[in-house]
């Protein structure tokens, strides 16, 4: 059977219910000035206001207002844990209560870990699945009206039960009709967006800007120790998620940007070449393993290692060489089919690169792998985590990090404790903040940590960071030397820099993910330990 043409430039399935001519689709002319004005829209949005933008605002001061009020008194009286606990609670109620926006910021969090503190990840993960459906009558009014004719001209079967509810739109499996141009009689998904959103949104954003300063300092969570920033950045995440048209661009410069680096282990669904809008998106339908049945793919003869180590590379290469990636991998976002291939979904977040920022990223790396502190700090320093005035060797004194690393492990709850508040407090006094991409990026490497926890606990991280690393010195020395003007050489990789990121002895030469989940719950255990001495 000969190829499609459209897999010689994207990473597409190959039985396509159609295929992509991609100069010739009609709705990504015009895409540019469209994404342009959409992240235009940001600094409006987010600008801080002397007086409240609309009656919004009063619903939300009075529900995060009311969290925290009643932490304050109640929660906060009874120990660390508790309080964590309590405010974590209390926040995801008032998002609940606020509705889709909130939900979504919660959801955000929620696939965070790491980011954000552990009771306020798994409080927002209560979010995810109770997002009520829209009414079957309110979908297909909204399709019709984008598609332009009636729901049975396209489709000859639409599920009115949606395959998932999310905040910002719902998806339902449906059958093309026999007499359409392209996949006829082909199974799809149709990805709708809930009526009134954007509006819905935009309204929400304001009202978030106005409160936000007023959160700052009057909630336990070094995270969102900036609420503002926290703003802003799901601003510039959600505002693109609005328009459809730009999601389905998406997918076509991922799958464009995989197939370019010869990374066939993803697979990219097809967009419909015509019934693509700002609010409908139709879809190939791709199937396969949930991300967490490790025993089917077993069982299939999938190799669980090489899905992670394939994923971990295909996203580290688009991130530095191409400057764009998926921006919200998650267990719902993705699954592996039967040959071995790790279908994407969802690709309203999506990471994207300008060009300084995608140097500073690839030298961020670099600096990694050579144990570079002070390029590395410097790469932050561009992708905006500091400020652009920020003394960098002051940063390395306060942080100690011209001094050899300490074993968190061996120290007690009080000087664990201390030594993490140091580290928030010098950071926060230098205006340190996580830009978008960074957020985006560093919650991706937090879903690649945890896949290695659920498809190969056993595997050496030390040999698999050694084995990329040296991918890339070997498959992009010349794209890294041209870029960043560094002959990086296999041999000069340095993990001493990695292994104190993890706090393990320089001389240690293997650490199994099994081993380090085994380090971090004893030292949540010491966490815990310090915080019932507190109470008591």
């Amino acid at each position: 059977m000969t190829a499609p043409t459209d897999v010689t430039w994207g990473a597409f399935s190959d039985e396509p219910p159609w295929v992509l001519d991609r100069d010739g689709l009609t709705w990504r002319r015009g895409l540019d000035q469209v994404r342009a004005a959409t992240r235009g829209e940001v600094p409006e949005l987010t600008r801080p206001r002397r007086l409240p933008p609309g009656l919004r605002v009063v619903r939300v001061a009075a529900d995060l207002g009311g969290a925290v009020a009643a932490w304050w008194a109640i929660d906060r009286r009874h120990g660390r844990d508790a309080s964590r606990a309590g405010v974590s609670r209390r926040l995801r109620r008032a998002a609940e209560r606020l509705g889709p926006t909130y939900i979504k910021l919660g959801q955000i969090i929620s696939s965070g870990e790491g980011l954000f503190p552990e009771e306020l990840v798994a409080e927002f993960r209560l979010c995810r699945d109770q997002v009520p459906a829209e009414p079957f009558s309110v979908v297909r009014s909204l399709v019709e009206a984008d598609l332009a004719r009636p729901l049975e001209a396209v489709f000859s079967s639409f599920n009115p039960t949606p395959l998932a509810a999310a905040s910002i739109a719902q998806v339902h499996e449906a059958v093309l009709r026999t007499d359409i141009a392209d996949g006829a009689g082909r199974d799809v998904v149709v990805k709708v967006q809930r009526p009134d959103i954007g509006r819905t949104v935009r309204a929400d954003l304001r009202a978030m800007s106005w409160v936000a300063p007023f959160l700052v300092g009057r909630i336990p969570i070094a995270a969102l120790a900036n609420p503002p920033a926290l703003v802003e950045v799901f601003a510039e995440t959600i505002v693109e998620e609005l328009d459809f048209r730009l999601e389905a661009e998406n997918m076509l410069d991922l799958a464009a940007v995989l197939a370019e680096l010869g990374q066939r282990g993803y697979v990219i669904p097809r967009p419909h070449p015509q019934l693509v809008t700002r609010r409908v998106l139709v879809m190939e339908r791709l199937d396969g393993f949930a991300f967490d049945d490790v025993a089917g793919m077993r069982e299939a003869g999938v190799d669980t290692a090489a899905v992670v180590r394939t994923g971990m590379v295909a996203f580290l290469e688009g991130a530095l060489l191409y400057g764009v990636f998926h921006g919200d991998l998650h267990g719902g976002n993705l699954f592996v089919r039967p040959d071995g291939r790790t279908a994407l979904l969802d690709f309203g977040i999506t990471g994207r690169l300008d060009e300084p920022r995608r140097l500073a990223f690839l030298r961020l790396l670099v600096g990694g792998t050579v144990n570079d502190v002070s390029g590395q700090l410097a790469a932050l320093r561009d992708l905006g985590a500091l400020p652009a005035d920020t003394d960098l060797d002051a940063v390395i004194r306060d942080l100690r990090l011209d001094q050899a690393s300490v074993d968190p492990t061996t120290l007690t709850p009080e000087e664990l404790v201390s030594e993490i508040q140091r580290t928030v407090k010098a950071l926060l006094g230098y205006g340190a903040r996580m830009p978008k991409e960074l957020m985006l990026f560093v919650k991706n490497m937090v879903f690649l940590d945890g896949a290695i926890a659920t498809l190969a606990p056993e595997i050496d991280l030390f040999a698999e960071i050694a084995e990329i690393s040296t991918h890339f010195a070997t498959t992009h020395a010349d794209r890294l030397a041209r870029d960043i003007g560094v002959e990086v050489d296999a041999t000069a990789i340095d993990l001493s820099g990695m292994k104190a990121s993890f706090g393990v002895d320089p001389s240690t030469e293997r650490l199994t993910y099994r081993e380090l989940q085994a380090r971090r719950d004893l030292i949540n255990r010491r966490l815990r330990e310090h915080g019932r001495t507190l109470r008591t």
